[in-house]
């Protein structure tokens, strides 16, 4: 690692900005090294006070703490023989990370469990190169979730080796998150190409394959047999979905839409039992039998997470899905709707909407809806 001098050389730094095509260098250079120096000053600041807290922290025999009695997270049994015990149920390791071990939601430091609750996500992944997670075998689906976003989400709401039902489960993002972060997993989808798809990706990244089912969710999930016969007498510990918006996809293309598109439609399925080719209204009744359904499978306080993109308003129609579904789906007895979280999904392209005359969102968002089972 550089010292404290070379990292702060200011020549080396203006020669930098030079070839940047940064002119002004003089101004710029001693912002950027009184930013750096910040940085620095802080960090360490940081690392004292973790010190400080480390060393004021009790073995695990002071604190006459059996570990061996509890399902620690990987990150920590990596670290076992320097936990130390904070309090009455906090363990610390010396980079500062904390544990609570009467944490029943996941594995997850306090710091990170922090950091997912922010109500905005922004994210920017990538779709080619080493790190588009097989993108290019997954591309057959008109939106194919990130799996590293599906990663994080599964992260948060389940502990390790799990299992996570995505019974709209496309190519497979959210089945291939759960791998990547030793989840298990169950999917279900009407199309086998897209079944056969996310295998042949996880095959290209080296991860587990999870469970997978091909026909109509509600028929699987009413019929209930193929799914117990997996889950032999286990619950799930959550549903992560991200179900057809309705016939978003399978209506004509407009505007600027056309660019990306064409002219035609591009239905998930031509099949009438897909969610992706019904009007609205019965969208939502399929979408909370769906959720009615699967909730009997989830464990109790375990979570339902469901994607939602709105539709443009039209005249006075304001298009709102999420906000109708939130109500929707709140309605069922044994669930309750926890807050949202929004994904900006900063690799969308930008078209010009509207251009001349009027203002039409470029819509680079979409809603993380959380619903909790009560009872």
């Amino acid at each position: 690692m550089a010292t404290t001098d070379s990292f702060l050389d200011k020549i080396k730094l203006i020669e930098f900005l030079e070839k940047q095509g940064i002119a002004d260098t003089d101004s710029v250079s001693n912002e950027i090294l009184k930013y750096i120096k910040d940085i620095i000053a802080k960090n360490k600041k940081n690392n004292q006070k973790i010190s400080e807290l480390y060393s004021s922290s009790r073995s695990q025999n002071e604190a006459g703490c059996d570990l061996n009695n509890y399902n620690l997270p990987s990150w920590l049994k990596a670290h076992y023989k320097d936990i130390r015990v904070l309090g009455e149920n906090t363990l610390i390791i010396p980079d500062g990370r904390k544990y609570q071990l009467n944490n029943k939601l996941n594995d997850l430091s306090g710091a990170a469990w922090t950091y997912f609750t922010s109500s905005v996500l922004n994210t920017n992944y990538k779709t080619s190169g080493a790190d588009n997670f097989a993108f290019d075998i997954r591309k057959i689906h008109p939106s194919p979730k990130p799996p590293p976003l599906m990663k994080d989400i599964i992260k948060f709401f389940t502990k390790e080796n799990e299992i996570v039902l995505d019974y709209f489960m496309g190519v497979g993002g959210s089945l291939l998150g759960a791998s990547l972060c030793r989840r298990r997993s169950i999917g279900i989808d009407l199309n086998i190409d897209y079944i056969n798809a996310y295998k042949k990706a996880a095959d290209k990244l080296n991860l587990s394959q999870g469970n997978t089912l091909c026909g109509d969710a509600i028929e699987i999930l009413e019929k209930k047999v193929d799914i117990e016969n997996i889950l032999k007498g286990e619950k799930v510990g959550l549903i992560l979905l991200d179900p057809p918006y309705s016939n978003m996809m399978s209506k004509k293309k407009t505007g600027a839409d056309i660019m990306i598109y064409g002219n035609n439609p591009t239905p998930f399925t031509n099949d009438s039992r897909d969610l992706g080719n019904l009007d609205r209204k019965e969208f939502y009744i399929k979408l909370k039998h769906s959720v009615e359904l699967s909730s009997k499978f989830l464990k109790n306080k375990g979570y339902i997470v469901i994607f939602i993109k709105d539709m443009q308003p039209h005249k006075k129609d304001i298009n709102l899905l999420h906000a109708d579904i939130i109500n929707c789906i709140n309605k069922i007895d044994n669930l309750e709707y926890k807050g949202l979280k929004i994904w900006a999904d900063q690799t969308a392209k930008l078209f010009p909407y509207g251009y001349p005359f009027s203002f039409v969102a470029n819509q680079i968002h979409q809603y993380i809806l959380i619903f909790r089972k009560e009872k």
